[in-house]
């Protein structure tokens, strides 16, 4: 019977490995108390940015800094801001330690990025020898990053990643919905949901769309929500977005 019971209870799940997008949170200071305030301030800009989404707390700018860090407090400012702080990673020993004390996991430092695979193409570079033009072909390795395309409308409450690539979208994105890519997104139909580009921290990313009509526009952290009204001459009406310093632009399409 014992036997029986063990195979049963073995037999009642599966572990499998998964792979979840979270939302890294650059920390740049070991004072608690200013990260907390400043926190509050910028979710007070979008009160319905964040969505219960998992949090990973990096800690790569402030790995040489000697004064400790208040996790309990990060964390709990961070909960109430609806998001789930789950770990932290690129730390020193201690802050590690502090960090692992406070409840919150050891996450593997970024793996630097991984170079996509060339593909040539043909660049004619003029040289003049002895008087003499000669053309010479020359293969230039030209990175291209993958594209993932949905073609049916995304609904309130529904989200698309696109990990280390290009998203696009041919139907209607909702309001509620959200489009998220590592790199460019393009939307060829009304974009009414939230839409994040470069998500890992791609300044070069871009935001495409042929009606835009946002609840949330984002480029590498950088944000703006329809509670700051687009102008007439890119709302509702083809128009891309893009970064330039700290600064959305958000620009018509000819």
């Amino acid at each position: 019977m014992a036997l029986t019971t063990a195979a049963q209870s073995r037999s009642s799940f599966d572990l499998k490995s998964a792979s979840l997008p979270v939302v890294a949170v650059l920390l740049k200071t070991t004072d608690a108390a200013q990260f907390v305030a400043d926190l509050a301030e910028r979710v007070a800009d979008a009160p319905g940015f964040f969505d219960n989404d998992p949090v990973l707390i990096d800690l790569a700018p402030v790995r040489e800094a000697e004064a400790p860090i208040d996790f309990a407090a990060i964390a709990a400012a961070l909960r109430q801001h609806n998001t789930l702080p789950v770990a932290v990673r690129g730390g020193s020993p201690a802050q590690m330690d502090a960090a692992r004390a406070a409840g919150l996991a050891a996450a593997p430092d970024a793996p630097p990025a991984r170079a996509e695979a060339p593909t040539p193409v043909q660049e004619v570079v003029r040289e003049v020898i002895r008087e003499v033009e000669v053309e010479v072909v020359r293969e230039v390795p030209m990175p291209g990053p993958g594209t993932v395309v949905v073609d049916k409308p995304l609904r309130s409450g529904q989200q698309v990643y696109a990990r280390g690539a290009d998203l696009v979208v041919m139907a209607v994105v909702s309001f509620g919905a959200e489009v998220i890519a590592d790199g460019n997104i393009h939307v060829y139909a009304p974009l009414r949901g939230r839409a994040i580009a470069g998500a890992r921290g791609n300044t070069e990313a871009r935001i495409f769309s042929t009606c835009l009509e946002p609840q949330l526009v984002s480029i590498a952290g950088i944000y703006r929500t329809t509670e700051t009204e687009l102008p007439a001459e890119v709302r509702g009406k083809p128009a891309q977005v893009r970064l330039e310093g700290e600064k959305l632009l958000i620009e018509p399409l000819a």
